[in-house]
């Protein structure tokens, strides 16, 4: 079992956009299972490369008795967007009411290198577009109304994990905001 330290909010590693995986190798394979083992002890629902330090476009994740990863995905989203609790590793014990849409196909490939197709509704496809944006080095409380943001912001600061000042808030690049097409 290889349980590796998860990076928390205010790390940069957590803001920068990661790499395509070109390489489909016996260290992938090993981040795979680190990245597995780590959403499990956790436990979480999902957890990206970049949470261990590592700058790689590759996500696992447990939803509904469902365990598995996907390597360089490309998300379709649509549907109507839904309100929901939604929390992260990398923000220990916090969770707040997130838009997102209701369903999300996900297209990538496993640590084989061999292509996939996810569909994912609900949880399942929050869990597919949370740990995405963690590869686009955007976080949940960006897709938050900036009300609801500064009442994250202000937990997150009285945080007992979080000995440093907040970071600032970088606004979603995405034009839909996390709403659907």
């Amino acid at each position: 079992m290889a349980i590796k330290p998860i990076r928390l909010f205010g790390d940069p590693v957590l803001r920068t956009p990661a790499e395509p995986v070109r390489d489909f190798d016996k260290e992938l394979r090993k981040l795979v299972k680190d990245l597995t083992d780590t959403m499990l002890d956790a436990p979480g629902a999902g957890l990206a490369a970049p949470q261990l330090g590592v700058g790689l476009r590759v996500f696992t994740y447990y939803v509904d008795e469902h365990l598995g990863h996907l390597i360089n995905p490309d998300l379709d989203i649509s549907g109507e967007v839904e309100d929901d609790e939604e929390g992260c590793l990398s923000f220990p014990g916090l969770s707040f009411p997130t838009p997102r849409p209701i369903n999300t196909v996900a297209k990538g490939l496993n640590m084989y290198g061999e292509p996939i197709t996810l569909e994912g509704t609900h949880l399942m496809a929050r869990c597919f577009q949370h740990e995405t944006d963690h590869l686009d080095g955007i976080l949940f409380i960006d897709r938050m109304d900036p009300e609801q943001r500064k009442l994250a912001m202000k937990a997150i600061r009285e945080a007992e994990w979080n000995g440093e000042a907040a970071p600032t808030i970088k606004v979603s690049p995405h034009s839909t905001f996390g709403k659907g097409l």
